[in-house]
């Protein structure tokens, strides 16, 4: 197999590829050469979005233009995130580590700081090698400085570079985050989705449901546009492109949450005559893993040994399992730690004193689904394993055999036919957050037993916040961890406002509405 060598400043790439990939013979540039031969990159990101694609499997959706792209590339089937929520998420993608490691765990930071142990931002490390960095779009969103698009990337398209010149480029297209877009295009039936059992099956949790897989049919079409501009330009033979999600999709029990609807994603590689077409990849992958592969392809070698591997190195087929961190979600407190093989997933509850739905103004203000949910909760109409995500605390530890629970519904943590198994993760990923994240844990201010009142005075803990922000520092302490967050009638009022917007025409341009409470 030919080894390759781009300029002076590249290194060799390695000799030989993991064994589901064909990497025949790259494109040798020496002394002699003009323009400079290393590849281009492009991210494709999506939000808050699991392999809910045509690609997958996910039924009722079409989505022909990543179909193709995973067509002609390789769909990778275990591919996870870090984090279930963007920021944390976005900020290992942007470093190559672990969120806890460079002090970015928690969503929305407050405090923002530079990042530590030498590290430097992903784009900088391209530039530095003489790469153009773009950005398509407007979203950075990292819990570290630099933290902005000027000061992250060097412009906005990579039709600025200078000629010849190599370009690493990123886009985010926001349909998939809530709000969900309607597609009048190609609308999507409620009797032709399907939905996993931990949902009650409703017309109004279908409808929802469809809606955000129409949301992905409109993203769909513009990625098409963005494929074709570089099929326009020539530069597709030569450009590497990804395609993923930054967390997993935004219904209750995904984003925020360890569970494998909060941190898998779609996860698609191309790179025309590079990478063997048709490939579906079962290795377990971490989207740290991105960045690893984008810096070896061009030759860069980081300042400091990145968390992910080379999806082009021998590390990744080997790779044993995947781990993932939560805490706190805006000014909702909470900490939560997984390790996940391909039979296995355990969750460590640091809080499991709250409820998995305890306070949280965004998705109470974002999801329909909260409302359904909480109404039939409180109605006894859930199933036990739909009851499961409503309980008033969490079990210390969450064990999962996924091979015949794939959906992570039954708990096996306390039968005994699974106590090596827990104990090995357990050990695992104790290691994991000691030797790796040097994780921090929770702190007595986080926690904050005793700042609030036993119980909520008012009907919803909502209103309770609003009009409380000027005596308590929620900041430092979070929401406080009342549940239920809202009696039956309130539930039932925001259910009733939901409604007509959620079965709204695809064709609609309705705003959002606002079912959180308006102080007077």
């Amino acid at each position: 197999m030919t080894m390759t060598k781009c300029d002076s400043v590249a290194v060799a790439l390695r000799a030989c590829l993991a064994a589901l990939f064909l990497f025949p013979c790259l494109t040798t540039m020496g002394a002699e050469d003009t323009a400079d031969s290393r590849p281009n990159i492009l991210l494709i990101t999506i939000e808050d979005w699991s392999p809910d694609l045509s690609c997958y499997g996910t039924k009722g959706i079409e989505t022909p233009h990543v179909d193709r792209l995973a067509a002609e590339g390789v769909r990778f089937e275990r591919a996870f995130t870090t984090s279930p929520v963007c920021s944390t998420s976005r900020s290992a993608m942007m470093t190559g580590f672990h969120q806890n490691y460079i002090n970015a765990q928690q969503h929305r930071e407050y405090d923002k700081q530079p990042l530590p142990h030498g590290i430097k931002p992903i784009p900088h490390l391209f530039a530095e090698a003489g790469y153009y960095t773009a950005l398509l779009s407007w979203k950075t969103d990292c819990n570290f400085l630099p933290d902005s698009k000027p000061d992250l990337f060097m412009g906005g398209d990579w039709s600025e570079r200078e000629a010849g010149q190599p370009f690493f480029a990123r886009i985010t297209y926001g349909e998939t985050h809530r709000s969900f877009h309607r597609d009048p295009v190609r609308p999507i039936a409620i009797e032709d989705v399907e939905l996993p059992p931990y949902y009650p099956d409703t017309p109004f949790v279908r409808r929802d449901w469809a809606n955000g897989l129409e949301s992905m049919q409109v993203v769909d079409r513009k990625i098409g546009e963005l494929l074709a501009r570089l099929e326009n330009e020539g530069l597709a033979d030569n450009t590497l492109v990804f395609f993923i999600g930054d967390h997993g999709r935004c219904h209750v029990r995904g984003k925020q949450f360890l569970y494998d609807e909060g941190l898998r994603i779609p996860m698609v590689m191309r790179w025309p005559g590079k990478v063997e077409a048709g490939q579906v990849n079962e290795d377990l992958v971490s989207s740290l893993d991105i960045c690893a592969t984008i810096l070896d392809v061009a030759g860069i070698t980081p300042p400091v040994p990145l968390h992910g591997r080379s999806l082009f190195g021998e590390g990744v087929k080997d790779r044993e399992y995947v781990f993932a961190a939560r805490d706190r979600m805006g000014n909702t407190h909470d900490a939560m730690r997984s390790i996940r093989s391909k039979e296995f997933k355990l969750i460590l509850n640091l809080m499991p004193e709250r409820a998995y739905c305890q306070y949280s103004s965004y998705k109470e203000g974002a999801y329909p689904m909260m409302a359904e949910m909480n109404v039939l909760n409180m109605k006894g109409m859930l199933t036990p394993e739909q009851a499961i995500f409503m309980a008033p605390k969490k079990a210390d530890v969450e064990l999962f055999n996924l091979r015949d629970d794939p959906h992570e519904i039954n708990n096996v943590a306390d039968d005994p036919q699974y106590a090596t198994v827990k104990a090995k993760l357990m050990a695992e990923l104790e290691r994991w957050r000691t030797d790796v994240i040097d994780d921090q844990g929770v702190t007595d201010d986080f926690r904050a037993t005793e700042v609030f009142p036993a119980n909520c005075p008012t009907t919803t803990v909502g209103e309770w916040v609003a009009l409380n922000e000027s005596k308590y520092d929620f900041k430092k302490h979070g929401y406080p961890s009342w549940y239920p967050t809202r009696t039956l009638e309130e539930w039932e009022k925001a259910l009733a406002i939901w409604t007509p917007y959620v079965f709204r025409d695809p064709s609609s341009h309705e705003k959002r509405p606002n079912v959180l409470f308006k102080a007077k």
